[in-house]
This record gives C-alpha cells, sequence and structure tokens, in this order.
C-alpha cells in the first residue's frame, strides 16, 4: 500500500491480497517467533505465502507460535519440499499427512529436488496429497550441473498441475545458482520464455533470491510476476522494483518528459548505485 501522502502517478497497479498474481513468496530460515512477529509489523501486507525452508521447522523453538503469527496475518505458511522429500523417503507420508492437518496447515510443497524419484510416482503423490491440501510441487533440480531442456521444464509442470498443484515452483536453490539460473545466476531466459509462453506466468513462481534476478523477471514480465525464496529483509526491497521506486525500475513504468529528465542511453534504466 502506499501512503497516500505520497500522490504519485504512474505506479504500476497491485492487485490486494489474496493475489492469484503478483505473488511474493518469502523463505524463512529459522527465524524466531518474536522476530517474525516483528517483521509482519513491516511486511505482512507484501507476503503472500511463507515457507519454512526445508527441514528448519523441525528444530526451529517456538513454532506453534510462529504459525499462529502467520496465520494471524493471514499469510499461509508451508514446509519446504527438502522435508516432503526426507519422509517419503522413510515411507512415512502418512505420518506427515497427520502432522501437517495436526497443525492446521493447508498447504503443502511436493518436490524431488533432492532424491531422485519417478515423476509418474511424484504425481501419485500430488493427487493424495491434493484430497486434503493445496498443493505446491517444484520443478527443477538443486544440483546446478543438471541441466534440464525447456521442452522437459513444460512437460512437467503441465502434468503436475494437472495432477492437482495449485502452482509449480521453479527451483533456483536458495542461492539462485540452479535450476532457473546458471551457475554463475545468469537467467536461462529462453527456458524462462518457454514457460510463459506455453504454461502461462499466474500458474507458477519463480524462486528469484537475487536482487538482479529479480529486476529480469520484472523487466520481462512485469510488476505482478509471481517470484519466490524472497529472504524477509528483501520483501520491501522487492516491492520497490516492483513499483518502480528503486533505480533498477525506476524507467520501467513511467517515461518521464524529456524536458525533465533524459532516460540512460542503455536503455536499461538507470545505473545500480541507489540513493
Amino acid at each position: 500500500m502506499i501512503h497516500k501522502q505520497f500522490n504519485m502517478i504512474g505506479i504500476p497497479e497491485r492487485p490486494p491480497k489474496p493475489r492469484t498474481s503478483g505473488l511474493t513468496l518469502m523463505l524463512d530460515k529459522g527465524l524466531s517467533a518474536q522476530r517474525v512477529e516483528e517483521k509482519l509489523d513491516v511486511v505482512a501486507e507484501y507476503v503472500d505465502l511463507v515457507k519454512l525452508g526445508w527441514g528448519t521447522a523441525v528444530i526451529t523453538p517456538g513454532l506453534q507460535r510462529k504459525l499462529a503469527a502467520y496465520r494471524a496475518a493471514d499469510i499461509p505458511v508451508y514446509f519446504g519440499g527438502t522435508l516432503f522429500e526426507a519422509f517419503y523417503m522413510r515411507d512415512q507420508l502418512d505420518t506427515y499427512r497427520s502432522l501437517l492437518s495436526e497443525l492446521d496447515l493447508e498447504h503443502v510443497e511436493i518436490s524431488d529436488g533432492s532424491i531422485s524419484v519417478a515423476h509418474e510416482e511424484k504425481l501419485r503423490c500430488i493427487r493424495l496429497f491434493a484430497q486434503d491440501f493445496r498443493v505446491l510441487s517444484e520443478v527443477g533440480s538443486k544440483d546446478a550441473t543438471h541441466i534440464m531442456p525447456p521442452y522437459k521444464w513444460v512437460q512437467l509442470i503441465r502434468a503436475e498441475l494437472d495432477a492437482g498443484s495449485h502452482k509449480v515452483i521453479c527451483e533456483a536453490r536458495e542461492s539462485g545458482t540452479a535450476g532457473l539460473f546458471r551457475p554463475n545466476g545468469e537467467v536461462r531466459s529462453g527456458l524462462v520464455e518457454e514457460i510463459v509462453d506455453l504454461i502461462g506466468q499466474e500458474q507458477v513462481i519463480f524462486e528469484a533470491p537475487q536482487k538482479a534476478q529479480q529486476v529480469w523477471f520484472i523487466r520481462q514480465l512485469g510488476a505482478n510476476v509471481n517470484l519466490g525464496n524472497i529472504s524477509p529483509e528483501e520483501v520491501i526491497p522487492l516491492e520497490t522494483l516492483r513499483l518502480g521506486l528503486r533505480a533498477d525500475t525506476l524507467f520501467e513504468f513511467f517515461e518521464a518528459p524529456s524536458s525533465l529528465i533524459q532516460r540512460p542511453s542503455n536503455g536499461q534504466g538507470a545505473p545500480s548505485h541507489e540513493g
């Protein structure tokens, strides 16, 4: 929400919560319950989903209090896909389903980024959990050396949506150096274009932990692209990128009259330094 005192024109329209597009998926890597309550005072309006990363929920103190804080802010929470994989490899899916129900969680992530599972088996898991939960599945490997061709990404995403996934998360790892990205963090642009052309961007969430990656997605797909793996400290900075209120996207949504200011000649917006 832009404070009414800042009466600015040319700001992109952001849909109100609960949103179906322009989602920001925040990654909680083990925040304390007190820290969650403090952060939500600032970021709650801009966060649509929270992932408790990998298996952090198993050992983070004050889990119930954390979940209550997110629930009070109307922010759905789910456990990282690695925790699903940990239960799966132990043949404890019934235990996992019971745990989610006991904790009153409505979302679950089904992934195979760290273990090898036949895709038909993953689809079976999606169908199973979709009976009782809103499923977020994940496509893409955490192994940077495993390069999957774009057509395969599209096939897998489409199959998982058909099996009952609410959204499909496109993997990048916390580091942003695998899956959608090359080891140096560069976007696999052809891959993203094919996903958007053949699937559509509303049905997927692109993990983009690095600022340069967030800028790329916003420039290419607009302010209301779904982005995930966003650290708590980056939620507000990301929202300013979406609104053209940060140097990197200052020229994306409003073209100032040439009599007032000249757009940088490289056509890529303002320099990366900020003030």
